[in-house]
């Protein structure tokens, strides 16, 4: 029995149960944490761009394999 936590929906996937809306929403918690606390004390945009990407590009990249591995499709 495999559990469907992500639907492919063209080239991104869409959570289909509880478990895929809390790991967005963890996800999406955390990028907000990261932008609140790296915009505090950035003195530009651009600094705040190079302090949230070192943090937010790996969780959406890992976000992005546990749906691809979730999906119960076999193309990936």
């Amino acid at each position: 029995m495999q559990l469907r936590w992500f639907s492919s929906w063209g080239w991104v996937y869409r959570p289909v149960s509880w478990q895929g809306y809390g790991l967005v929403l963890l996800a999406a918690l955390f990028c907000l944490n990261v932008f609140v606390a790296v915009d505090r004390h950035s003195h530009s945009a651009s600094d705040t761009l190079y302090g949230i990407f070192p943090s937010v590009v790996p969780t959406l990249i890992l976000l992005y394999w546990v749906a691809s591995k979730t999906s119960g499709s076999r193309t990936a």
